[in-house]
């Protein structure tokens, strides 16, 4: 089609209609129109050039200025280049209003781009509605697909209401498969965070690896905070992690999910967050729990300090009688729930020296930065993966730090130091040292032979109280009654006093807990299918290409020092690119690739979204009663 004619008018040309409301709007909008006659027509003439028909030169406003000239509307234009800059700037977290900032310094100022703010704001905007054309639930169900056709150790699960709708989801990449098998042992759940504009709770499962690091075990959007959503969600995480269960997990003082714990994971022993747990007690108490009071430093010591239980009963007594606080519904709940956050209480728990849910505390404290309640969930994933990877971009500078530095011997004679140097990373060694210096302190009060045992008396130089310590040198066995290498997984200074009495110069192989240690990660790891788990699919590609990479630059770099040497190499590359466009990766050879449905299509939506899990049955006003009674 060929256009035979077309007006040009100015911006300011025309009027607005009257509006009706004006007469009860206080503060109208200004008219941006003033019946501006200045045009230009052009027709198409019979040479087939065009011509100037008509033309008004004359406006009837002050025009704009050239430093403002390009913030008109006919003046803007967003090309491929800004589109690919705003999309890198929004994976990575940066406001609009900085990313504009950053293109403008780029071409030498804002007035020198064709965009503005409000362009990439508008621009956005239209990026993430194209993203939820399928809706939140087929925008959700895209995303785990995506991830499991990259990688298919990637496990989630969704759970249906009754009318099929998506209420709670549950995902894990590989990488968190495989920091789970190594340091699973101790975990923290928190639901805390709400992030989404539904404000449904995010879950994370988190602990420590080999550095004390944050690791991320699974994560989680839930619809509501019931004994039902609890129960399928420790059900699918432990299905997602080859059926194991944690030896304990700490979260906040939800009843629903202490049931809920109970009747999925008895044998994984429960704690109390304490944070959680002073948090509440000023909710209940009010003025009596403030910083600095007599009160709060009793209560303390009764969570942190007392090791005997007869000391901590008396203790709980005179803080309830002195504060005139016998009769407090909340400290009499807390008091049948001691064996939860009583230090003395946990004695035989293997907490890692872990009271409270603090680490993913501080993971959700990193995703309120990027993270608002207006986010859709496609924004919602794409940043919570860029905070995960920030924590795993630490976990490998703590590497890097670790491997780079040596720790620093007090006494570069002793074998045990060496030992421990060699064997454990230094955050961890770090807590070996300071009980060793604490052993020099130690003393023998009392020793008693029965063979093959023999029993000590342990204590500290001008310090009251002792503990018993049992030792068998010929079965390689020691305990001590502080319970230290069973809490925390490293021996005590009471035990090393012994073995230093003894003349054990070396730690005992089976006190040296595997996930403190350098070779924490040695293991292998299979999903539930039993299949080898790889964190990365492409890694090995990757280091194909890097060492290929190195062989053809030193080539280019030798044939370009001559005619002969660059024809030589163009020809040759010409012929390796033949052959290798001929090489294609047969399907047959990836067996345990799943074939995943395609989104062409509404109706593969559908189809996925019916095959999804279990349905969810909705009891929320019963459990909500027996809440009222269980909860703190």
């Amino acid at each position: 089609m060929t256009i035979t004619s077309r007006r040009f008018v100015c911006s300011k040309a025309g009027s607005w209609q009257p509006d009706k409301r004006d007469n009860n709007i206080t503060n109208p909008r200004a008219e941006t129109r003033t019946s501006c006659k200045a045009q230009m027509a052009i027709c198409l003439g019979g040479d087939g050039k065009y011509m100037c028909r008509e033309f008004v030169g004359e406006h009837n406003h002050d025009l704009h200025t050239d430093s403002i000239v390009h913030i008109m509307h006919s003046q803007r234009h967003m090309s491929d280049i800004h589109m690919y800059e705003i999309d890198l700037a929004d994976d990575s977290g940066i406001r609009p209003r900085f990313t504009v900032e950053l293109m403008g310094r780029q071409v030498g100022g804002i007035e020198n781009l064709s965009c503005t703010t409000q362009d990439v704001r508008n621009y956005l905007r239209t990026k993430r509605m194209g993203a939820l054309s399928y809706g939140e639930a087929g925008s959700l169900l895209k995303y785990f697909v995506t991830q499991t056709r990259n990688n298919p150790s990637f496990t989630y699960s969704v759970q249906l209401d009754s009318e099929e709708q998506i209420t709670n989801t549950f995902w894990a990449d590989p990488k968190m498969i495989i920091d789970y098998a190594h340091f699973g042992d101790v975990v923290s759940f928190d639901t805390t965070f709400r992030t989404n504009r539904q404000c449904r709770p995010l879950g994370v499962f988190a602990r420590f690896n080999h550095h004390r690091g944050c690791t991320v075990f699974g994560a989680t959007l839930l619809y509501d905070e019931i004994v039902v959503s609890f129960k399928w969600l420790f059900e699918v995480f432990a299905d997602a992690h080859g059926g194991k269960k944690p030896i304990t997990i700490f979260t906040d003082q939800d009843a629903a999910m202490t049931i809920a714990l109970t009747n999925m994971w008895p044998q994984t022993w429960h704690g109390l967050c304490t944070w959680h747990l002073m948090q509440n007690g000023i909710k209940h108490l009010g003025n009596i729990m403030k910083d600095g009071s007599g009160f709060l430093k009793d209560i303390k010591k009764c969570i942190y300090q007392y090791n005997g239980e007869e000391q901590f009963e008396a203790a709980w007594s005179k803080l309830l009688s002195e504060n005139v606080v016998t009769d407090n519904a909340w400290l009499r709940r807390m008091y049948t729930l001691r064996n939860k956050w009583a230090k003395c209480y946990m004695k035989n728990t293997f907490t890692l020296g872990i009271r409270s849910t603090q680490l993913s505390e501080s993971l959700n404290s990193d995703l309120k930065e990027c993270l608002k309640s207006t986010l859709d969930v496609v924004q919602f994933f794409k940043h919570f993966e860029r905070v995960l990877n920030q924590k795993r971009g630490n976990e490998l500078k703590d590497e890097f730090e670790a491997r780079n530095k040596l720790p620093r011997l007090a006494n570069s004679m002793s074998i045990v130091q060496k030992q421990a140097g060699e064997l454990y990373t230094p955050t961890i060694y770090a807590l070996f040292q300071e009980e060793y210096n604490w052993m020099d302190v130690c003393c023998i009060r009392d020793r008693t032979d029965r063979f093959p045992f023999i029993d000590f008396r342990v204590g500290i130089v001008d310090v009251e109280g002792e503990y018993q310590v049992c030792c068998n040198p010929l079965a390689g066995i020691i305990g001590c009654a502080c319970r230290k290498f069973e809490i925390d997984g490293l021996l005590c200074c009471h035990c090393l006093k012994v073995l230093d009495v003894l003349d054990i110069k070396r730690i005992l192989d089976s006190y040296i807990l595997k996930r403190w240690t350098w070779g924490a990660r040695t293991m292998v790891v299979n999903d539930n299918r039993g299949k080898e788990i790889e964190e990365d699919v492409n890694l090995d590609c990757t280091q194909r290409y890097r060492r290929i990479c190195h062989e053809f630059v030193q080539l280019a770099s030798e044939a370009s020092n001559t005619v002969e040497g660059y024809e030589l190499m163009k020809d040759a590359a010409n012929e390796l690119r033949l052959k290798v466009g001929n090489i294609r990766i047969n399907p047959a050879d990836c067996p345990d690739m799943p074939i995943l449905p395609d989104f062409s299509t509404d109706e593969s939506i559908s189809h996925m979204s019916s095959q999804a899990s279990a349905v969810h049955q909705s009891q929320a006003s019963a459990v909500h009663q027996s809440l009222d009674e269980d909860c703190i």
